[in-house]
């Protein structure tokens, strides 16, 4: 990068969603007299009998989770779209509306209430990986379902409701926004170059080396180009794969591998269990082929300048367009300085 382009105002270009963003990297100096969030320090146990997550406990609808040991997923119990919503299509002059199908399940990463992904082995991550897939081709199947959206909300700062481990699965017969932005991003790269927009974009961060943040066989982590927050990070398979369906064994374990290699990190940067909203982006199962997807995994987390001080998106965010200070190549460079082992491990 030019080092003035380091120091001044300017904006930088999503390639996959055709959007700018606007970094102020003079900003970073700027004294904070603004909100603090507390920090939770003490253990948790391995089992709550509390949790409505926790093996062989009661759930609030009133179901009992069977004593899993291994990954275990199930229909949310308070979901936020349902499968057998009666179809209805209102519109009034300008007001339009229409009714939404879909199935949400609730993935627990483990039976171990105490752990987070980066504090799992491989192997654990690894299922969590496969149950992702299994999930994914099923709910496939399914002809009311045209997409599935994989994420995870990791702590109370991302409005997580339960500090056991786990993510969520919804599933929904419309594309949403956000994937109708991609795919005709990745289309029109497609049909213009008949090479995947992402693998190129991956070929020419490997290049640069500046964004990199660890990379394996099959796997790379990194600080996109066009990050909106300040710790921003996507992992990116090698190979042009267009769902997470299509990683075979080897690909599952590179998956997991880098996915704790980028979580450790983010907890050594400031010392805490780091909070975060991850998902998985990938082609739909709308019945089409979708030669030009590419599929990866974003991670957006809040934090700012430490444990306590978090990005706050308002004002112009809110109103005009996404801003960071920190710049992408420095915060690559923060995340790089830290070292492979868990702090709690050492």
């Amino acid at each position: 990068m030019n080092e003035e382009l380091n120091k001044l105002p300017h904006r930088r270009y999503n390639i996959l969603t055709g959007e700018w963003i606007l970094v102020s990297p003079h900003r970073t100096k700027r004294p904070w007299q603004g909100k603090t969030e507390e920090t939770k320090t003490s253990e948790k146990s391995t089992y709550d009998p509390g949790c409505y997550l926790c093996p062989g406990n009661s759930r609030a609808c009133g179901e009992t989770n069977p004593n899993y040991s291994e990954p275990y997923a199930f229909v949310n119990d308070y979901s936020a779209l349902l499968p057998d919503t009666a179809e209805l299509n209102f519109e009034q002059g300008l007001l339009k509306a229409e009714t939404e199908r879909g199935i949400c399940k609730v993935v627990c990463f483990s039976p171990d209430h105490s752990i987070t992904l980066p504090l799992m082995e491989i192997s654990e991550i690894t299922k969590v990986v496969q149950i992702w897939k299994a999930e994914f081709a099923e709910l496939g199947k399914n002809p009311d379902i045209n997409y599935i959206q994989i994420f995870e909300n990791k702590g109370a700062i991302m409005g997580c409701s339960n500090p056991h481990p786990h993510g969520q699965i919804w599933s929904q017969s419309s594309i949403p926004t956000e994937i109708l932005k991609k795919s005709e991003r990745f289309k029109a790269y497609w049909q213009k170059n008949n090479s995947s927009l992402l693998g190129d974009y991956l070929n020419q961060e490997l290049t640069l080396g500046e964004r990199i943040i660890d990379e394996n066989e099959q796997f790379v982590s990194l600080i996109p180009f066009w990050a909106v927050w300040p710790f921003e990070a996507m992992i990116v398979p090698k190979r042009h794969l267009q769902q997470i369906t299509d990683l075979d064994t080897d690909e599952e374990t590179a998956f997991a591998d880098i996915i704790k290699k980028l979580t450790t990190k983010y907890d050594n940067l400031f010392e805490t269990s780091f909070p975060y909203s991850s998902g998985i982006h990938q082609a739909p199962t709308d019945g089409r082929d979708h030669p030009e997807w590419h599929f990866h995994m974003s991670f957006y987390p809040p934090l700012l300048r430490s444990a306590t001080v978090k990005k706050f998106m308002v004002g112009y965010e809110m109103f005009a367009g996404p801003q960071r200070d920190i710049t992408a190549e420095q915060a690559a460079k923060m995340l790089n300085d830290q070292a492979p082992a868990h702090y709690l491990k050492r």
